[in-house]
């Protein structure tokens, strides 16, 4: 997906009826949805953990929506609907529950993921007497929670193993299209999300060719995938990524990877925290070796003294000859080993071609949300975030990260 860290929307649209329906939309803040949501579709009278557990699987379901775009890239102008067939149970206008709405204040920032995936999970449930799904069941419950389960074995319990995150920040909804059309000559993180994706699908449609490397350089390889692409979906084949393609590419990467579905493939996301952390050296492997590979190989397309070298996480002869020409460039001791000094002396150099090359608030919105804050860029050097799609190479933004407990 498009978006590289889910948020809290503000507020969200909802269509009341189902989605082709001649109905009204109501926008209403976030937070009065999922007391509406909660109080139409459970029971105050619950034991807390019950009520936990369902208005995680409500948040969680809502925000898996937003963050898919699973109706804004369908061409609707709203985030969910009050069709129960489709969505979850919103009656305009209706009351809250006292101690339901209270529980909502504490819980509506929180949501749930798959350990290692970074959407929303899309939490379905069902009341589980009239009828039945593969999801949560209501109910059931509370049956559980009087037998004295925790919201988190009560969420186990029917989608396996599942993980809280917490304190979400909250912003507005924001389209993921960048807002111009990408066409051959651009490059940055936004044209390495059209080639990942376009990667993905191929894995489904193998007529499209496959773009490697992925460099977020929209060259003819990823010209010729995007006229593939439109060609097979019927959209205008000028290898242009205007809105009708980006919002098709976001449609059918949603649909070949699941991401709206329980049993989603999943959307891999990385938090990684430099701070008080070993230094890098040869053999060593992981997320922290792929980041330092990303950086290595977009320093490589402009310090023709730095080799390039694959993004695979393993800290090779390859990766440690390319750390000590970057050493060399910068003037540091050439020991082929990433400390603190050599690692923000690499960040400093990539953020400088990504603040000049790389991006502009449309293209890079991802670092640049987190620049226009009040605060020195240096800050960020040691904590970033990073998104993996399946199958492809990296994109990065910078982010606080996300905090993750779980919920009693």
């Amino acid at each position: 997906m498009p978006q590289i860290t889910p948020f809290i929307p503000q507020r969200i649209t909802v269509h009341l009826g189902p989605p082709n329906s001649d109905a009204e939309n109501v926008t209403v803040s976030f937070v009065d949805y999922v007391k509406n949501v909660a109080s139409s579709e459970i029971y105050p009278t619950w034991e807390e953990s019950a009520l936990r557990a369902n208005i995680l699987a409500i948040v969680s379901f809502a925000l898996n929506r937003v963050y898919t775009e699973f109706y804004r890239s369908r061409g609707y102008d709203f985030d969910i609907t009050n069709s129960t067939a489709y969505d979850q149970f919103f009656v305009n206008g209706r009351s809250y529950f006292t101690n339901v709405a209270q529980l909502v204040d504490e819980l509506f920032n929180d949501y749930l993921r798959r350990p290692g995936f970074v959407e929303p999970l899309a939490a379905k449930f069902c009341n589980g007497t009239t009828a039945t799904c593969e999801g949560l069941s209501q109910w059931g419950s509370q049956n559980l929670a009087q037998q004295g389960y925790n919201s988190i074995q009560i969420l186990n319990s029917y989608y396996g193993n599942v993980e809280v995150v917490t304190d979400a920040p909250i912003q507005g909804i924001t389209s993921s299209y960048p807002g111009i059309p990408l066409r051959r000559g651009f490059s940055g993180p936004s044209v390495v999300i059209v080639q990942s994706e376009l990667n993905r699908i191929s894995q489904n449609y193998p007529a499209i060719p496959k773009i490697s490397p992925v460099d977020g350089i929209f060259g003819a390889q990823t010209e010729a995938a995007v006229r593939k692409f439109q060609e097979i979906f019927n959209l205008t084949a000028d290898g242009i990524v205007g809105p009708a393609t980006w919002y098709a590419l976001v449609r059918y990467y949603n649909a070949v990877t699941s991401l709206s579905e329980l049993r989603s493939q999943g959307q891999r996301y990385y938090s990684i925290s430099w701070l008080n952390t070993n230094p890098l050296s040869q053999g060593d492997r992981g997320i922290r070796v792929e980041h330092l590979q990303y950086m290595l190989s977009i320093l490589a397309a402009y310090i023709p003294q730095i080799p390039d070298l694959t993004i695979d996480g393993i800290f090779g002869p390859a990766t440690r000859e390319a750390v000590v020409a970057a050493q060399q460039w910068l003037g540091l001791p050439q020991t082929g080993v990433v400390n603190d000094e050599t690692w923000d002396e690499i960040y400093n150099q990539f953020s400088g071609i990504e603040n000049t090359s790389l991006r502009d608030p449309e293209n890079f919105p991802y670092t640049s949300a987190v620049i226009g804050q009040n605060s020195p860029r240096a800050r960020f050097s040691r904590t970033s975030t990073m998104t993996q799609f399946p199958g492809s190479d990296l994109r990065v933004g910078n982010q606080d990260p996300v905090r993750q407990e779980v919920i009693r």
